[in-house]
């Protein structure tokens, strides 16, 4: 037992550590949000409260200008100020902003946003014991090599949740009546909104291509139509 003490002690740590992120994260939103009072958007999101079989989705507006949607540790949804913006000024519809919506509603109810604590722990045990067998090998090299190696595993456990809330959002969007097209046009749109080059590796990224998420998308649909229950 004691052998799995170190590992243990890191584990703690990282659960620790992400605790006090999502706190201060709550923190945050409670401070710099308030909840989003627009009737077109209220009309889909009430589409999507019918589907699910709830009486309400509320969604919230956190006050910073970056274009992003978030799911909160606690459940709650977000979208920014400057997503809401754009919105505003007719460069996004009401029905992309839904999909958004439908996305973050995604990873709350796939428990993303707890599997993240899991992640976020393990990999910062797998970061401390990578960076202490490497700097034996190579000294003052270990932790940046271990940051590497675990920043690829969590891009990748990322863009895996990514992918399983854009399903999740294509399937809330069918059954509300509003379909995945207005998904796909948004992102096709997105890297322009939130001014992203193309030029970062695909391995590198948290979230995956905009085009891997429409071909995604696709292949989702084209199952779909194949399958008896559908």
């Amino acid at each position: 037992m004691l052998k799995f003490l170190p590992f243990l002690l890191l584990l703690l740590y990282g659960l620790v550590m992400y605790w006090f992120s999502s706190w201060r994260t709550r923190q945050e939103l409670d401070q710099r949000s308030s909840p989003l009072a627009d009737a077109r958007l209220r009309k889909v999101t009430d589409r999507f409260a019918a589907a699910v079989g709830v009486d309400r989705i509320l969604v919230h507006i956190y006050e910073i200008e970056p274009v992003n949607g978030l799911a909160a540790p606690d459940g709650r949804i977000f979208i920014t100020r400057g997503f809401y913006n754009k919105y505003r000024q007719g460069e996004v519809t009401a029905e992309e902003m839904a999909s958004v919506i439908a996305h973050e509603l995604g990873h709350v109810a796939l428990g993303h946003t707890r599997k993240r604590m899991i992640d976020f722990s393990g990999t910062n045990a797998i970061r401390m014991a990578l960076a202490t067998i490497f700097n034996r090998f190579l000294p003052g090299l270990g932790v940046i090599v271990a940051n590497f190696i675990t920043s690829l595993l969590m891009a990748r456990l990322s863009r895996d949740d990514e992918y399983e809330a854009d399903a999740y959002a294509s399937a809330l969007l069918v059954k509300a009546g509003i379909g995945t097209a207005p998904q796909k046009s948004l992102f096709r749109k997105l890297d322009k909104l939130v001014g992203m080059g193309g030029g970062t590796p695909a391995w590198l990224m948290s979230h995956p291509k905009s085009e891997e998420r429409i071909r995604a998308i696709e292949e989702n649909e084209a199952r779909w139509r194949l399958s008896p229950e559908a």
